[in-house]
């Protein structure tokens, strides 16, 4: 059993991610309960993420559930979100990913039922989450299908994903580059659609500058890997 001292940080870290979230609308309403977000218990084979169908402005840190990689509850009183096997198959396929966060925000939404991906049109994009925000093939929420389908997705080293009829999922190597990488994906979907809108034909970045960026990913994930 993990002890307590390790692991009372990440779980105020993921509350006060949950929190912002909420607050800044990306769970789709602030009384809400849609979305979830994790963190890796760094040298342990273990997780803190958020409960089932809690309202989080009504929750203390100690509400946030231990899990194993398995699914197996560890430690806590609540049961954790269904969405615990889809983190936990990010955290399986990616050592470099430390945080993952899970939302309903608009834009993201709007691809995610349109069935497109978003093209990485900035180049802050195209570091940060990779050259294409892809779409994830749907299934059922909290189903071992959608988690293996999460886990296969992931390995292309990108930190966002768009999951068809759902929602988005953010990855990071902490909890400020997972929520950097929501907002970022907002911010390109939105701009996307915005410019979609017009009809006129939309540039894309140089091909030069998608090489470096995936590059720089795969450089990263590789070194990550070799520290697991």
């Amino acid at each position: 059993m993990l002890n307590m001292g390790e692991y009372k940080t990440c779980q105020k870290e993921v509350l006060e991610a949950s929190l912002w979230l909420s607050e800044h609308g990306f769970f789709g309403s602030l009384r809400g309960t849609g979305g979830n977000v994790s963190v890796r218990i760094e040298g342990k084979e273990a997780m803190a993420v958020t409960p089932s169908s809690v309202k989080y402005h009504e929750i203390t840190p100690a509400d946030i559930c231990i899990v194993d990689l398995s699914g197996n509850l560890v430690e806590g009183d609540r049961a954790p979100s269904i969405e615990a096997g889809m983190h936990a198959a990010v955290y399986r396929e990616r050592p470099d990913v430390k945080a993952v966060v899970h939302t309903h925000q608009t834009y993201g939404s709007v691809f995610a039922l349109i069935n497109q991906s978003v093209p990485a049109l900035f180049d802050e994009v195209a570091f940060a989450l990779g050259e294409n925000i892809e779409v994830i093939p749907y299934a059922l929420s909290g189903s071992p299908e959608l988690a293996a389908n999460v886990g296969n997705a992931v390995r292309n080293k990108a930190n966002a994903y768009i999951i068809r009829n759902h929602g988005i999922i953010a990855l990071g190597k902490n909890m400020d580059k997972a929520l950097l990488a929501t907002e970022l994906l907002e911010k390109a979907a939105k701009t996307y659609c915005i410019a979609l809108s017009t009809g006129i034909p939309i540039g894309g970045l140089p091909d030069d500058v998608l090489e470096m960026a995936r590059g720089l990913r795969e450089y990263e994930a590789a070194e990550a890997k070799k520290k697991d």
